[in-house]
């Protein structure tokens, strides 16, 4: 997951509960080049229990000299994406671009199992668009090539996340070939874990969006029970990533594996950390904002509902329930510095006041 699985992330996800976690998309020909930004994404966490490497390319030497790199920095499996819909890799043959040439999957798969010891896994979407959905046999083929599993993500390449996941096509699939099958698609909630397990076929499921949301997620999973957090606990959990990030890009790098982010002598951020740790953060705030707390009938909104009534609890709650740019980036700047919340900026005119039933875009 391009820049949302970073390191700090992982670890956080980590901490949580998560058992497998996976670097950002990493491109096979910018590690042949031996770019020092790609290498810095397949560095692994020590507290991270199993980890994957994700590859993007086109080509099968390329694909497996990476694949070997990988193996060879620690890592627990290679996956290779074929569902990145982003237009920027799309252009250049990646991605879900990749998705449309199944006997060139077929040999990059080959290729990779050739390289390494460690499993070869694929990420899949059910195809480029209505017209064209080849998901049964992608899967089939790359089983055929030896992948140890293979992900599906219920959705085209046209419909992006608009749409709501079909896992009656994942079900398909698992059906469908010799090889476990991983589910991915709007998971938000443990009972939707637990249902789309019961009634898949797959092996696992994966969860993205839900994990940038809620990374409390997989506490909720492993626990077996909703986490009703109070503004305060997820602010403490949004505090923590704040940590690790400063842990990580704050640190002085001399190797090609850094990002060249540091931290001066007196442990100050120097501009180019504070700048890149602002930008994730930035990012990642904008996901929690999405976050809807409990209904006062019990209920949450589901990945794919738009728009929700919000009731919040307390001033900080209705705090980190606003999209508007101002509270994002003021929560933000507190959270970077350390201060506390408690002198937020107006509410934008013509949205409702802080302490009122407010209506916000949620996960969709």
């Amino acid at each position: 997951m391009t820049k949302g699985s970073n390191l700090p992330y992982r670890q956080l996800c980590a901490e949580l509960g998560a058992p497998v976690l996976m670097s950002e998309m990493v491109v096979a020909r910018r590690l042949r080049q031996r770019r020092r930004s790609e290498f810095a994404l397949i560095r692994r966490a020590a507290s991270e229990p199993c980890f994957g490497v994700q590859l993007a390319g086109n080509k099968p030497d390329e694909l497996a000299w990476a694949a070997a790199l990988v193996e060879s920095r620690g890592a627990d499996f290679v996956d290779l994406n074929l569902g990145c819909p982003i237009d920027h890799f799309t252009r250049m043959g990646l991605g879900a671009a990749l998705g449309r040439q199944v006997t060139r999957v077929a040999r990059i798969v080959e290729a990779m199992r050739r390289a390494v010891s460690i499993p070869v896994t694929v990420k899949i979407r059910l195809g480029w668009n209505d017209s064209h959905r080849n998901y049964l046999e992608m899967a089939r083929a790359v089983a055929d090539a030896g992948a140890s599993a293979v992900t599906v993500h219920g959705r085209t390449r046209q419909a992006r996340y608009r749409q709501p996941a079909d896992w009656d096509a994942i079900a398909e699939v698992a059906a469908a070939v010799p090889i476990p099958v991983v589910g991915n698609g709007d998971l938000l909630f443990p009972h939707e874990v637990e249902h789309r397990l019961a009634t898949s076929g797959c092996a696992a499921v994966m969860t993205a969006r839900g994990a940038l949301i809620k990374p409390w997620i997989f506490r909720e999973v492993r626990e077996g029970r909703y986490l009703d957090l109070t503004a305060g606990e997820r602010l403490a959990i949004y505090r923590r990533y704040v940590e690790l990030a400063r842990a990580h890009w704050g640190r002085r790098a001399g190797s090609e594996e850094g990002d060249g982010a540091g931290a001066g002598a007196d442990g100050e951020l120097d501009e180019h950390a504070r700048t890149r740790i602002r930008d994730f953060l930035r990012w990642h705030v904008g996901f929690w904002v999405r976050y809807v707390p409990r209904r006062p009938d019990g209920s949450w909104p589901g990945m794919q509902q738009r728009e929700a009534i919000v009731h919040p609890r307390s001033a900080l709650e209705a705090l980190l329930t606003r999209t508007d740019d101002a509270a994002v980036d003021y929560i933000t700047d507190r959270l970077l510095d350390g201060g506390d919340l408690d002198s937020p900026p107006p509410v934008p005119e013509g949205d409702q006041s802080a302490d009122e039933p407010t209506m916000v875009e949620t996960q969709g």
